[in-house]
């Protein structure tokens, strides 16, 4: 067997922590994944146990290892995605996290972006993170903790604190805090980094009330970026890729030129189209990210975020149990023809790009005495494509030619009824890849890279398609669910300020 043939890829998501591993033809050699607990505290609030993150992470990667009985030496990198902007401080000297990561779907500082923005502060966030202000990122969570964890400030004054996104965290851990480092991807999600000249941005810090020192060095997404404490796995395994999941996605979906687009169905929905060279300040509400950076060329893209997809399905599954698995959600919601008239708005954590509406909550218009279940069904799941179709809406207003071609992945992008019906209403050729998932796929293209396996030349013809989808719904109708759709949603906004929230 040659020698350094594999790349074990770690993704931890919002709702699963999962390792994979790859030979150096991106097949796919073992699979291991756990599922963990989600907290919610008070209502609008989303935590993680930081050290279940790391445990369930490192859990699947030996078993992923023993399960493909890998030696060790063979593996010639690692690559890390991770849920974006969810944060986490910890203590330097102990490594102990000073409060639970904070989860990227969590409003509890939607009063205080509200705030900035009434004081003005949008365009220069705008014009240096490419960001909105919005409690997703993660600059108002840090805050949140240094403000209302006792000593925390203090602590972070007196240098003794470390903020990291998940990426971060894992790094630290697997390096036994030898090394505390993000990538520009994950970096760009912070509001706080400055995508024009890649720094950390100090009058951004300073308006936030974090110090500098609290921040990670920030590194390419590529390359011998930090290697393993040889008590993890044994032995000093180099770390080789680093990128936030939506941006591995793009990656993995090979949307290397400017103007490839993608979408991810996950917990959330992430729609994001490669830009190139070019920061484009979204006047539609998008927001400007770094994809990645190779070398010294910045690869830039536009992106819109879905807060609740795929996990509108768990919701079905877990709280109202009208299935037992989410892949049954597709045979119930085809038992109803359509969805009877129904709408259903899933604004459970408030609603993303194009509204960024913290306030807004989950409504369901049009239910009937006649509605089934298979009908409540089959709106939820034409609620995601509603959402992204909102994103492609948007996105298509900021550019100079219309999205029409879309490569789609995420665990949902295996429910073949939603797909036809993004195409439907957004009038999109939407193609499928054989490999459904590209986040941890794009991160070993990485790793690959920086373990000098592979170039963007030699992964390029790894993408396959498995399937196509071509609008075919009528156009008055596609112009009538539009429409209603959006009526829905309009009456849905800003429900959590003009009402007394009652029960947390």
């Amino acid at each position: 067997m040659a020698e350094k043939q594999f790349i074990l890829s770690l993704d931890q998501g919002t709702t699963t922590s999962r390792s994979f591993i790859y030979d150096s033809d991106f097949n796919r050699t073992a699979f291991q994944q756990i599922e963990f607990k989600q907290y919610y505290p008070h209502s609008g609030w989303v935590e993680h146990d930081p050290e279940t993150l790391w445990e369930s992470q490192i859990q699947t990667a030996r078993k992923a290892i023993s399960e493909g009985q890998i030696d060790i030496k063979d593996i010639a990198g690692i690559g890390i995605t991770n849920q974006r902007e969810t944060t986490l401080v910890w203590n330097r000297d102990t490594g102990v996290p000073v409060y639970p990561a904070i989860v990227w779907q969590d409003r509890r500082t939607s009063a205080y972006c509200k705030q900035l923005k009434e004081h003005g502060e949008s365009e220069n966030v705008a014009q240096k993170t490419g960001l909105v202000i919005d409690p997703y990122f993660s600059a108002t969570k840090i805050k949140w903790i240094l403000d209302n964890v006792p000593q925390a400030k203090e602590q972070a004054n007196q240098g003794k604190l470390a903020f990291g996104t998940v990426d971060t965290w894992l790094i630290w851990k697997l390096t036994k805090g030898v090394k505390h480092i993000t990538d520009y991807s994950n970096a760009s999600r912070t509001l706080v980094f400055n995508i024009r000249t890649l720094e950390w941005d100090q009058e951004l810090l300073d308006l936030f009330g974090i110090p500098k020192s609290m921040m990670p060095t920030v590194v390419n997404n590529s390359g011998l970026l930090a290697e393993t404490d040889p008590s993890i796995f044994g032995k000093s395994i180099p770390i080789t890729g680093i990128a936030g999941d939506q941006q591995a996605a793009l990656f993995g979906q090979l949307c290397t030129q400017p103007g490839m687009a993608k979408c991810t169905y996950g917990t959330g929905c992430f729609m994001m189209l490669n830009t190139g060279k070019d920061i484009i300040v979204s006047t539609h509400k998008m927001v400007a990210t770094i994809a990645w950076k190779l070398g010294e060329e910045t690869t830039y893209a536009l992106e819109g975020s879905v807060f609740v997809g795929g996990a509108l399905i768990q919701w079905l599954r877990d709280e109202l149990m009208f299935i037992k698995d989410a892949v049954e959600s597709e045979v119930l919601a085809e038992q109803a023809k359509d969805s009877g008239g129904v709408y259903f708005v899933p604004a459970l954590t408030g609603l993303g790009a194009p509204y960024w509406d913290p306030d807004a909550r989950g409504a369901i218009f049009g239910i009937k005495r006649s509605t089934t279940k298979a009908e409540l069904t089959r709106a939820a799941i034409e609620s995601i494509a509603f959402q992204v179709n909102d994103l492609m809406e948007a996105m298509s207003q900021d550019l100079v030619n219309p999205i029409t071609q879309l490569r789609v992945d995420g665990g949902a992008a295996s429910n073949s009824l939603l797909l036809q019906f993004q195409s439907d209403i957004s009038t999109v050729h939407l193609l499928k890849p054989t490999q459904l998932e590209t986040t941890s796929l794009g991160v070993a293209f990485f790793a690959s890279m920086g373990a000098k396996q592979h170039t963007i030349a030699s992964i390029k013809h790894k993408w396959t398609i498995a399937q196509e989808f071509k609008p075919k719904l009528d156009a008055k109708l596609v112009t009538a669910h539009l429409g209603n759709w959006k009526e829905a949603v309009s009456r849905s906004l800003g429900w959590a300020s003009s009402t007394t929230e009652i029960g947390e």
